[in-house]
């Protein structure tokens, strides 16, 4: 390509918001360009969602063997092939990448893919590393994110790694000293742990996962601490790289504690890839960390002709609601400048540790700052619940809010067995808006899981006031708004 191309509209990026963004421009024009820089294939194919829950599939596989002799089953004993295991890992990731990208190429003509790094040079014109230029009507940044590294953890130097590398390791270490007991390193740790690697956790200001109720992130850290070492607040003294692997040092209570390890795996969060865009040239409000000021509802950058969405704009990082800003941008910028509200989702998250932690709707601290003394809170532990008893997994915790008043179902924080699939009907009851009683009034079934989720939602109706607000006040906590 050379000189200038004119187009309706760019989209920066054919990751997950980007593919969904550009499919919503083509219904509205075929004046379009689908920019990409880096590798074809998304970020949950190729080092997110996809190949993390391989590794977790082995290793619960691992696991269940091993505690297989609680039920009388004699398994002997647990041969782990960490190069089996990471050559399962790749090929399949492959795989799930190249279905990606295959999609990707038959859904898209090929002059409308550009291939190279753009950025702006002027609010409607991208300039590529050849030094083409693209002068686009609309743009849509969906450039993705990657892991961070804080600076104190490079003194472990090439025995460091990201989230996003290790699915290309050619077998298992046999240490790892993990930073950061996010959503990320919580699932990796307890993979690695669960497949025979020596694991302990550092974190920093104590948080665990996404869980944000104090008392379900004091059992999670108990639960946790059974299966390897977590240390959410550490007081890390020194990091430093040796001819023997990664020597960690920190203050435990009174005295310093030093282990060694074969690597140093940083899950410390993710950037957005914003540094090489422009964005200086672009007329866009950026905020703190370089990020173009957009609407949610929109993914309008101001009131620009410029949309973003994904893991971009660092909003809530998950494929599901990168596909749903991919949507409203590429729409809203397909038929600009008619500019519309999409539809946000109910907020979902879930971390496929076992136990599983899992949030929906409004959060105990969101559904308080909203509601005040509306605010009703019930829940139940799954500790000897019938299901999860006769499964071995008892474990876990409950914790669900309502509204006064219009007993409104508003949100959830949950711990424990086969959460991902009771945060799914949760968040369906959100969404709807339905009140408690009424998802009382839906079936379930004996023996199974979902009795826990009753026993809690007897627990808040009980609580909840018949009086009060009417149903029209307090609007602003239905986790659908």
């Amino acid at each position: 390509m050379s000189g200038t191309r004119e187009v309706d509209v760019a989209v920066i990026g054919a990751g997950s918001a980007g593919l969904v963004a550009f499919g919503q421009v083509r219904d509205h024009t075929d004046r379009a360009v689908l920019i990409e820089g880096r590798e074809y294939g998304t970020t949950c194919a190729r080092v997110g969602c996809m190949p993390s829950k391989l590794l977790i599939a082995a290793a619960n596989a691992a696991y269940g063997a091993r505690e297989a002799d609680r039920f009388g089953v004699r398994a002997g004993s647990i041969e782990i092939d960490g190069t089996a295991v990471m050559e399962r890992v790749r090929r399949e990731r492959d795989r799930f990448v190249r279905l990606a990208v295959q999609s990707m190429h038959r859904r898209i003509d090929d002059e409308m893919l550009v291939r190279g790094r753009a950025r702006f040079t002027d609010p409607h014109v991208l300039e590529l590393e050849d030094g083409s230029r693209i002068h686009a009507a609309r743009i849509v940044i969906a450039t993705g994110s990657r892991s961070h590294v804080v600076p104190a953890l490079e003194a472990a130097g090439d025995r460091l790694a990201t989230s996003d590398e290790v699915f290309d390791w050619t077998d298992l270490p046999a240490s790892v000293a993990l930073f950061g007991p996010g959503v990320i390193g919580l699932e990796l740790g307890q993979a690695f742990a669960r497949l025979g690697v020596r694991v302990r956790i550092f974190g920093v200001g104590g948080s665990i996962g996404s869980i944000r109720d104090p008392a379900i992130r004091a059992l999670a850290l108990e639960r946790f601490r059974e299966e390897f070492p977590l240390h959410p607040d550490a007081d890390v003294r020194s990091i430093e790289a040796g001819t023997d692997g990664v020597r960690v040092r920190w203050r435990d209570g009174g005295g310093i504690e030093e282990e060694t390890f074969e690597r140093l795996l940083a899950a410390t969060g993710r950037r957005p890839n914003v540094e090489d865009l422009g964005l200086e040239h672009s007329g866009l409000a950026l905020d703190d960390r370089g990020v173009p000021v957009f609407d949610r509802y929109t993914m309008q950058c101001g009131e620009s002709h410029v949309f973003i969405a994904g893991d971009v704009n660092s909003d809530v990082p998950l494929l599901h609601e990168a596909a749903d800003e991919g949507r409203i941008a590429g729409a809203n910028a397909g038929r600009w400048p008619d500019v519309r509200a999409g539809l946000r989702r109910c907020p979902l998250s879930i971390v496929f540790t076992e136990p599983q932690i899992a949030r929906v709707g409004l959060g105990r601290d969101e559904a308080e700052a909203r509601c005040g003394d509306q605010l009703a809170v019930g829940g139940a532990s799954m500790r000897n619940q019938g299901r999860a008893r006769t499964m071995g997994v008892d474990c876990g915790e409950i914790r669900l809010f309502g509204q006064h008043g219009n007993r409104r179902f508003l949100g959830a924080e949950l711990f424990g067995p086969g959460m991902e699939h009771i945060a799914h009907l949760l968040a369906w009851a959100a969404q709807q808006r339905m009140t408690v009683p009424d998802m009382l009034d839906m079936p379930f079934y004996h023996p199974v899981l979902e009795e826990g989720l009753r026993t809690a939602l007897r627990d808040l109706n009980a609580s909840l006031k018949q009086t009060g607000a009417p149903d029209d006040e307090c609007m602003e906590c239905g986790p659908g708004t």
